[in-house]
């Protein structure tokens, strides 16, 4: 130990004296040669060497030593201000951080999925059709980021009304507008069930024989919009949908940010290069005034209206109003009453920490619109290009749906989603009140699962009976058993279950109410669902009817349904990769992928 310190010691003493360093005894050549600047230059000479003693420590002053000299002030390191990325000192002045973390504050509508329900007590069920598919989007965007989303970001009518299929819509000489189809098949969550697939199928219209168009593009422009996932990707999709417009077209551009204004006045569609230039202008910055945005979209779109053509507002933004009225109810009534002025919206989501999705959705249903969330230029291209005359043009409004289900042949049963969209019964002929619009080649799927008369069921039957609750020849007791006496309902409940017995051969009836575009009287269109002799497996089906079934038990399974029980995705993957079927746009590749990484991710 000596010796080290003797010769650490002799080597200081040179070089404090000017003298080369000893060579190693390996290093056979001299050191090459250094370049040094033409000006000398002048290093500080060093101090003498301690004497060797000095560099001996006794063990206590060495472990003091290495915990830090006791006599040093500690050190202080200021800590980044909450939320900002701390500027190293290695970055030069100039560099400004680009991200900025931010509290996460988005908002999901919250409901509860929908139960079953004893057709004794419950035998009809309504509501109203629903062509909004954002939902799939935004849940794929977090899946994509390797999180699954909220439960309530998960609504199953939406996952599978995203997906075409290939149903026939109406005959040309049709007197409606669309087409219904009705299957029945074995439930493969809970094989001794069964599940109702109702299709809508809307007659299509080429982009050719659209009626013109006014359409309005509201764009939010405030800081919040700032992303290259928000304001740069609205921007993009607008620009597809522009390139899709004819000189009968007229376009408008309205902004809002602290303040709100009119970037483009009505403009001819043929003039592609003008709506552009204004498009390619917008930037973020500012609070969100969505109130006066949303009025001052409505005035261009009323100045610029067109008498029976298409008068729709597209608004593009996150949702994140902070400016002016922000009630959600305000801004309702405020949608409501242009629509029945005859100018629609169709809300266009983006974004995510703050995005306010239950206003998208809300605004988009009561403006006769639709709703979608923009995750990519892809999905804009989908929404925008390839579903245009889907998004743009109504061929039914407020379509209502409402299933009565034969007591005599089925026990119980549930609606498998759209419980935002839950009507009343006498909601189904009470024209005032608002439900959903279809457009050209739009398709509505609604699934039902039932549970047969004499399978075990989930609901006891009550004590006292009720109207239809057990068919006379049953066997069981309910309303004509002891205690019911023969009273009237007793006599009642009998005679509904002698005629559904009558009408052995139906599981359920249809009924579907609509108005024509324009008119404030609905019609009635209605079918029988077909009871068959035995129920069909789901892998014998065709591809359609598997694909839409996997999703909703993959919607199901999201949201930690108890109701599919040990379904999963070994499953459903299976069920969606087996029926992709033509995929033209390698959407069902994508949803089975999707589908297997959620499963990755919920382990």
């Amino acid at each position: 130990m000596v010796s080290m310190l003797t010769a650490a010691v002799a080597l200081l003493t040179a070089c404090a004296n000017g003298d080369p360093p000893p060579q190693s005894r390996h290093d056979a050549k001299a050191p090459p040669e250094v370049l040094l600047p033409s000006a000398p230059l002048s290093p500080t000479p060093l101090p003498p060497p301690p004497p060797p003693e000095a560099l001996i420590m006794p063990a206590p002053a060495m472990k003091e030593f290495v915990g830090g000299p006791p006599t040093a002030a500690p050190m202080s390191v200021a800590p980044p201000a909450t939320g900002t990325m701390s500027r190293s000192r290695l970055l030069p002045p100039s560099y400004q951080p680009q991200w900025q973390a931010q509290p996460d504050t988005a908002k999901y509508e919250s409901y509860t999925e929908n139960p079953w329900q004893r057709v004794a007590e419950q035998p009809v069920s309504t509501f109203s059709a629903s062509v909004d598919t954002g939902s799939y989007a935004n849940v794929r965007r977090f899946i994509n980021r390797g999180q699954l989303p909220p439960k309530d970001a998960v609504r199953v009518e939406e996952l599978v009304n995203y997906f075409g299929f290939d149903d026939a819509g109406p005959a040309p000489d049709a007197k409606d507008p669309f087409k219904v189809r009705t299957q029945v098949m074995a439930s493969p969550w809970h094989l001794d069930r069964g599940l109702i697939r109702i299709t809508v199928k809307g007659k299509d219209v080429a982009k050719s024989t659209l009626p013109p168009a006014n359409l309005v593009f509201l764009v939010d422009v405030s800081g919040s919009m700032g992303p290259q996932d928000r304001l740069p990707l609205v921007q993009s999709g607008l620009k597809l949908l522009t390139a899709q417009l004819r000189p009968q077209d007229r376009v408008s551009l309205v902004t809002y940010a602290s303040g709100s204004q009119v970037v483009l006045p009505p403009t001819p569609g043929d003039q592609k290069e003008r709506i552009n230039q204004a498009i390619d202008q917008l930037r973020a910055g500012g609070g969100t005034y969505g109130e006066g945005g949303i009025r001052l979209a409505y005035a261009q779109a009323r100045e610029a209206l067109i008498k029976d053509g298409i008068n729709r507002v597209l608004l593009a933004t996150d949702g994140d109003l902070n400016i002016g009225v922000t009630d959600p109810l305000i801004l309702k009534a405020l949608v409501e009453e242009q629509r029945k002025l005859g100018i629609s919206l169709t809300t266009l989501g983006v974004g995510d920490s703050n995005y306010n999705e239950a206003l998208m959705k809300r605004l988009a249903d009561v403006g006769n619109g639709s709703y979608h969330y923009l995750d990519s230029l892809q999905e804009a291209h989908k929404v925008l290009v390839n579903e245009m005359t889907s998004t743009l043009a109504i061929i039914a409004q407020d379509l209502k749906l409402q299933l009565e289900f034969n007591p005599a042949v089925v026990q119980e049963y549930r609606l498998i989603g759209y419980e935002l969209h839950a009507l009343k019964r006498e909601d189904f002929n009470n024209d005032k009140v608002d439900a959903g619009d279809i457009g050209a080649g739009h398709q509505v799927t609604a699934l039902y699962e039932f549970i047969p008369r004499g399978a075990k069921g989930t609901v006891d039957p009550l004590r006292y009976g009720t109207q239809g609750d057990e068919a006379p020849d049953s066997g069981k007791g309910g309303h004509g058993g002891k205690g019911g006496g023969g009273s009237p309902g007793s006599k009642s409940a009998a005679g509904q279950a002698t005629s559904g017995q009558a009408k052995s051969n139906e599981l359920a009836w249809v009924k579907l109410r609509y108005k024509q575009p324009g008119e404030t009287q609905s019609r009635l269109t209605e079918l029988p669902v077909a009871r068959p002799a035995t129920l069909p497996s789901v892998a014998g089906l065709d591809a359609d009817t598997r694909f839409a079934v996997a999703v909703a038990a993959w919607g199901q399974w999201l949201r930690g349904s108890s109701l599919i029980g040990d379904y999963g995705p070994a499953q459903f993957v299976q069920l969606a990769r087996d029926s992709r079927g033509d995929d033209r746009y390698g959407h069902r590749a994508e949803f089975a992928r999707l589908a297997e990484l959620s499963a990755t991710l919920k382990q």
